[in-house]
């Protein structure tokens, strides 16, 4: 857990006088000096924790994500450039970077939780009404099997209730494979009819 600081330190003073101490610090750390690591998460600690609990609001998730800021500082201080800015604005840059990825990582967390809940509900219906439903459409396909020729239904119930090629079709049958094709097209055509389906 993060440490608190109380009134009247460093937080609460001028930026002016306290951001060049900070920078001294930060190159230290950079040097190795675990010390200097320490004063500078004592003295930053409160200002990137508050940072990140405006975004990220759950305290315990402020908190790890406070932990990683300072962790990353610890092994990256080496690449602060003072010449591109103040040690603070460089530290509050990667509390801000964190924040706005947990608070990334969560909501995609959450998406996927609802996705997964919504898949895994248990879907209603009515068993007997899904029954009838398809025992209704299964007499109105053999209803519509019954008026092909002969030769049409051989080749459709092959492809469709067999499950062959239209290759294994012809072979099975002695016939072109041309032949098979325009049985299964006149047929397909004939039963789309039969049944009222527009295509």
């Amino acid at each position: 857990m993060l440490v608190n600081v109380p009134p009247g330190s460093e937080s609460d003073t001028d930026d002016s006088v306290v951001e060049p101490a900070i920078d001294d610090l930060l190159e230290r750390t950079a040097n190795g000096d675990q010390a200097a690591f320490g004063e500078l998460y004592d003295r930053l600690a409160p200002r990137v924790l508050g940072l990140i609990r405006r975004l990220v609001v759950d305290q315990a998730q402020s908190e790890e994500v406070a932990q990683e800021v300072f962790l990353e500082v610890w092994q990256s201080a080496t690449r602060f450039d003072p010449n591109k800015g103040r040690a603070i604005g460089w530290i509050m840059t990667i509390a801000h970077g964190r924040a706005v990825d947990r608070i990334r990582a969560s909501q995609a967390s959450r998406e996927r939780d609802v996705r997964i809940g919504i898949r895994d509900l248990p879907q209603e219906f009515d068993q007997v009404a899904e029954s009838a439903e398809v025992t209704i459409e299964h007499r109105r396909v053999m209803g519509a099997m019954a008026r092909l020729s002969e030769s049409q239904r051989e080749a459709v119930g092959l492809a469709y209730y067999g499950g062959l090629t239209q290759t294994e079709i012809a072979d099975r049958l002695g016939i072109p494979l041309g032949t098979v094709k325009t049985r299964l097209r006149d047929g397909m055509i004939r039963l789309r009819d039969e049944l009222g389906v527009t295509s």
